[in-house]
């Protein structure tokens, strides 16, 4: 399992913000939206203040600054936006802005898990898994990766199908273990084709068989939500 997945989110953030801002225009358009931004971030917008996070974390617009991030998304965390909350737990977590603190990064993770927020539920559910700003408590990592999973989180489903491969959490199910390996390739995941078919050469052709029926009906009901 990989060290630190969140990171990988974290790393999305860039491209988020360039496709959000790419999309506004260019020169005199971009400007005006800019001061827009501030001006409604400035006046207590969560949204703007969320977005204007994303622009000091990207530098898109202005000039590249991890703090003001830290600082905009925090006050559209207090406000209680799920967005913001993550990427303000993502920033302790990779100590980017602020002083790494998995405490903290827990605490902001869990605000916006309990919204629904599928990276934040992955992010909590990895805290757990490697008992770092938290006991280390397996069967709550499974909670909050099968969260992020149904919610076709493949990060999450990867890390749910090596619970079960290992009986971490869950009792040890190589079917279970496969489909979610399986469902989280599908789902654009080279690490959950690597795991699959690493196990497949574990299991009788009546498990392969039973775990492929199981993959196309988790691969139908657990895809990314828009």
């Amino acid at each position: 399992m990989t060290s630190k997945p969140s990171k990988v989110i974290s790393h999305l953030l860039p491209l988020i913000a360039f496709l959000f801002i790419a999309n506004v225009g260019k020169g005199a358009e971009v400007e005006a939206w800019t001061k827009e931004t501030f001006t409604k971030a400035g006046q207590g917008d969560a949204r703007e203040q969320y977005n204007l996070g994303l622009m000091y974390d990207t530098g898109r617009g202005v000039p590249k600054d991890y703090k003001e991030a830290v600082t905009w998304w925090r006050k559209a965390a207090e406000q209680g936006d799920a967005r913001a909350q993550t990427n303000l737990g993502l920033m302790y977590d990779n100590g980017r802005g602020v002083p790494q603190d998995y405490k903290e990064a827990v605490k902001w993770y869990r605000k916006a898990a309990e919204q629904g927020d599928s990276g934040a539920q992955f992010s909590l559910g990895l805290r757990y898994d490697n008992g770092t700003g938290v006991a280390q408590d397996y069967k709550e990592a499974v909670k909050w990766y099968r969260k992020a999973a149904e919610q076709g989180n493949s990060l999450a489903q990867i890390s749910l199908g090596l619970r079960y491969y290992n009986g971490q959490g869950v009792p040890k199910d190589d079917v279970k273990a496969y489909a979610w390996f399986n469902v989280g390739s599908a789902n654009g995941s080279d690490q959950g084709s690597k795991n699959r078919d690493s196990i497949a050469k574990l299991m009788t052709p009546e498990q392969l068989a039973e775990a492929q029926a199981l993959s196309a009906k988790w691969f139908e009901l657990y895809q990314p939500k828009e």
